[in-house]
């Protein structure tokens, strides 16, 4: 059986942190559900691209359309292996949906790989799951980590941190050390 990835999406999701590990895990062979609240699939979330040009915060442009792939109303956290969640300006809204915050408990409960990136935190905090954990995420979030109890990893920009099952990154520069600590902490095997 093909092993399933759900990935957390919303518009103004990072269009980076949204494309690379969506493509990178389906080259890998396992099949990733984009679910986002209100939306089906064949319906489409509009993403954003974030770049570090030398002011205080990233700057913003419009990405590409990203295709939904899967019902959100359908999901059922003991179908999947792993959950991913990508940054931008998508998490900020998603923690207001019940049913959001519901699955990550759910993921965090049943001990299962979560991935999130940049702003992804913003979601863990708002699910009260990084208590006492050791998190990364964008620095303009690290407040968020702190007051949700986390312990706020001021790493490098392409640098990623394990702790336990949970494995978080600053931002898209990270990706080859947040996919390859996620795909290890899913247990896959890569032999080259």
């Amino acid at each position: 059986m093909t092993k399933q990835i759900l990935m957390l999406v919303g518009d103004y999701a990072e269009d980076y942190e949204t494309m690379v590990p969506f493509q990178f895990l389906l080259g890998l062979g396992y099949v990733v559900h984009a679910v986002c609240p209100e939306k089906k699939a064949g319906d489409s979330i509009a993403t954003a691209i974030h770049d570090f040009e030398g002011q205080q915060t990233y700057s913003e442009k419009r990405g590409h359309n990203f295709a939904i792939n899967y019902d959100f109303d359908a999901v059922n956290i003991e179908n999947y292996v792993g959950l991913l969640i990508p940054g931008g300006r998508a998490p900020e809204y998603l923690r207001m949906y019940p049913r959001v915050i519901e699955i990550v408990q759910q993921f965090d409960a049943a001990q299962k790989p979560i991935a999130a990136v940049c702003h992804g935190p913003q979601l863990l905090a708002a699910a009260g799951v990084i208590t006492g954990k050791t998190c990364s995420a964008y620095p303009a979030c690290a407040a968020e980590v702190k007051l949700a109890g986390g312990n706020y990893a001021d790493i490098d920009v392409t640098e990623a941190v394990t702790d336990g099952h949970l494995v978080t990154a600053p931002a898209w520069p990270a990706h080859p050390a947040w996919l390859a600590q996620f795909v290890k902490v899913l247990g896959a095997r890569i032999e080259i």
